[in-house]
């Protein structure tokens, strides 16, 4: 039977502790806020352990240190300093996860960074030189530079994402624009069965501040164990 990992990007500050803890239950990875686009050292070390004491894989989602915007916004800075950032995010992690006999497995950039390395190759290879660093599997889009210069440097996971719209070509339809959000977790079944037949992801994201995360990762769970052994990539 075919394998797919559940992940969620958690320790944001968006739910709270109560709400990323239902959530942490269905889940199989958890993409752990580096706290700089959001979140904060404490609720990253409560995630951390959280996420320990339910056996979820964790990883680390660093951001651009854009608060005001939850990160979201994409950023002009040079490549090194995008290196620099995310070192700096995913060693205070590793640090914080150490503390919280934890361990992290893998890296997945949040908001504008991920979509800005999914485009540019200086991003991501700055986004992919900070994952081998840290001896890290880099998750990230099909068809994407971060998959094609993941080749021969670092393992990459194919995601795809159960809540958020599609254009034609593969890329994300932006927030501001119809479409962007799916609303209704059977639909995002229906789209994560799509992703998984036709493109080959091995991941599938539900986002943390999705007021219905919860709800959709259970309809995903529930719909999917029965074509697919529900397990973490790492």
């Amino acid at each position: 039977m075919a394998e797919v990992d559940l992940n969620c990007d958690l320790g944001e500050g968006v739910g709270g502790l109560g709400s990323d803890a239902d959530v942490m239950r269905v889940i199989t990875s958890a993409n752990v806020c580096c706290g700089h686009h959001a979140g904060s050292a404490l609720e990253s070390f409560q995630t951390l352990k959280l996420a320990d004491a339910h056996g979820v894989v964790i990883g680390a989602h660093p951001g651009h240190a854009d608060r005001a915007n939850f990160g979201r916004l994409e950023l002009d800075l040079p490549p090194e300093q995008v290196f620099a950032e995310c070192v700096a995010q995913v060693g205070a992690l590793v640090g914080l996860a150490a503390a919280a006999n934890a361990t992290i497995r893998y890296l997945k950039p949040h908001g504008g960074l991920y979509h800005q390395a999914h485009r540019d190759e200086a991003y991501a290879d700055a986004v992919i030189a900070a994952a081998v660093q840290f001896k890290l599997i880099v998750v990230g889009m099909t068809h994407s530079q971060l998959q094609k210069r993941s080749l021969g440097r670092c393992d990459f996971v194919a995601e795809g994402f159960a809540d958020r719209g599609y254009r034609d070509d593969g890329s994300l339809i932006p927030r501001d624009q119809p479409g962007a959000l799916i609303a209704d977790p059977l639909a995002a079944v229906a789209q994560a069965r799509r992703l998984l037949d036709e493109h080959g992801i091995r991941t599938l994201c539900v986002h943390g501040d999705n007021p219905q995360a919860l709800a959709f990762v259970r309809a995903l769970r529930h719909a999917l164990e029965k074509q697919f052994t529900i397990r973490a990539f790492a």
